[in-house]
């Protein structure tokens, strides 16, 4: 790679995605640094970041620090944490950007910026689940964001070792739904790094994809302890997804989203995963705080702002947040 092509990227958090984006991206000849903490940091910093794919395995020495102040300005900026960590980690990033930084949310459920540039009765609206207050969407100007839907499954094996077991793909969109030079250039990036990357002008229809595949699986992957195979194949569980399916796509229609997938073609590529835990399984296993605001409650909220009722769905998080509270009583 050409040094003028080299680019400054920081990944914020180094969990399972951000992991493999910092080592993909490093393989790609980009000067790569990672935000980290605690053990993560220290495994960082005294051995690198090995991630196991379909390539092969591969392990990387990047930069690293829990201070961004240290890293400096970056060009661009993958946020790879988990969604309720962002309400203070947000405020902290300001010594990254630079007038021209990209900044991309590779976080799962409804983004903080989903009204960005939206017009109508939405315009400058905000969603409680996942900017309470609209302190998000003060923290960072949106002319910073690209949105990003990740179909990247990975799992920590122990801190700063990932394995992923699946191709690589991610959708890259602006938020204002424009095919934009940055956009085409940040899907440059990212395939020279082995990463399948699409740019779209309408980012909220695939965001939308990956929501509905994040709400009828994670929750009820915490209450069954099923894997997507399972949850997408099972006889005695597909009629709850289905029930869940039916009641997003309605809410993704009454923002004009198109979806492309149909309920039958959603089972099968869920179960075509294969024996993969989720994230939110993974979390539960661990102790860790699950990202139901993000993945459910947004979405609910979104349905409430147009008249909509998601009677099955408000029924699966609150068996979920039942068994996380249970799981912890009994910890």
């Amino acid at each position: 790679m050409n040094a003028e092509n080299k680019r400054r990227v920081c990944i914020v958090g180094a969990g399972a995605i951000g992991s493999t984006l910092a080592v993909r991206l490093s393989l790609g000849g980009q000067h790569v640094s990672v935000l980290a903490r605690g053990e993560t940091l220290s495994a960082i910093r005294q051995k690198g970041i090995t991630l196991h794919d379909l390539e092969g395995t591969h392990c990387v020495q990047v930069n690293a620090s829990d201070e961004p102040a240290e890293l400096g300005i970056q060009d661009v900026v993958f946020i790879c944490t988990k969604a309720d960590a962002l309400r203070h980690l947000l405020p902290t990033l300001a010594p990254l950007l630079g007038p021209d930084t990209i900044v991309i949310p590779a976080v799962n459920g409804v983004p903080w910026w989903y009204f960005s540039y939206q017009s109508g009765r939405f315009a400058g609206q905000h969603i409680e689940a996942v900017d309470p207050a609209g302190e998000l969407s003060a923290a960072m100007d949106a002319q910073h964001l690209i949105g990003a839907v990740v179909f990247i499954t990975a799992q920590v094996e122990r801190p700063a070792v990932v394995r992923s077991t699946n191709p690589h793909l991610m959708i890259f969109g602006e938020p204002r739904d424009e095919i934009t030079e940055r956009l085409q250039g940040l899907c440059s990036m990212m395939e020279v790094a082995g990463v399948q990357a699409r740019a779209t002008d309408r980012i909220r229809d695939t965001l939308w994809t990956k929501i509905i595949a994040n709400l009828t699986s994670n929750p009820l992957s915490v209450v069954t302890g099923a894997t997507l195979q399972q949850i997408y194949g099972r006889d005695e569980l597909v009629p709850g997804v289905l029930n869940v399916l039916h009641e997003a796509l309605l809410v993704a229609a009454a923002y004009g989203v198109r979806v492309s997938h149909d309920p039958q073609t959603f089972l099968r590529m869920g179960e075509g995963m294969g024996a993969v835990r989720t994230s939110m399984l993974q979390d539960f296993d661990a102790g860790k705080p699950l990202e139901l605001a993000a993945i459910g409650d947004a979405v609910v909220e979104l349905a409430e702002l147009q008249g909509l009722s998601m009677p099955h769905t408000r029924n699966i998080l609150s068996l979920a947040r039942f068994r996380s509270a249970a799981h912890k009583a009994a910890h």
